[in-house]
């Protein structure tokens, strides 16, 4: 078992990790000040709009929480169901829905991860050999990935609207 200080500190860690800041872009920081005439807008070449991104990792964000909190959890099916297939939100609302939601998700696996009863070394009920530490890297990657190319395709849509 690690000693308690170290562990304390891992926490503390992922969840930085988690929530950006520490070598990638933060979620607020993207998403806030995206044209909302822009999301639903795909560059040629681009393979996702800003949309399709955002709802992609709530989707994906969700689903690593909810299992690695609930044994009975099921997974969306892959790929259909963890991504849009429209390229634009389906109403006036849903995007800020989705960044909410997905606020909210990370703030509960930041307390997930922060909760010193939870073993981040055990295997998740339910799972095939996933720990609660590999969930919390996935989440960090994951996020950090997909952040990357939102605010990729936040410059291109803004540099086009410059000309």
């Amino acid at each position: 078992m690690m000693h308690s200080k170290n562990e304390s500190t891992l926490r503390q860690q992922l969840v930085r990790t988690m929530q950006s800041g520490e070598s990638h872009l933060d979620f607020k920081s993207v998403v806030k000040d995206f044209p909302a005439d822009k999301r639903a807008v795909k560059p040629h070449g681009a393979p996702h709009s800003a949309w399709q991104l955002v709802e992609h990792m709530r989707i994906a964000q969700w689903d690593i929480l909810e299992f690695s909190r609930n044994p009975k959890h099921k997974s969306p099916k892959w790929p259909d169901e963890y991504w849009p297939s429209a390229a634009a939100p389906p109403d006036a609302g849903a995007w800020e829905k989705s960044v909410e939601s997905f606020e909210a998700d990370a703030e509960a696996m930041a307390a997930l991860i922060q909760d010193a009863s939870a073993d981040l070394f055990a295997k998740i009920e339910g799972g095939d050999g996933q720990t609660l530490l590999r969930e919390a890297c996935v989440v960090a990657a994951h996020n950090s990935y997909h952040l990357g190319q939102l605010e990729f395709l936040k410059k291109m849509l803004m540099a086009g609207q410059a000309r």
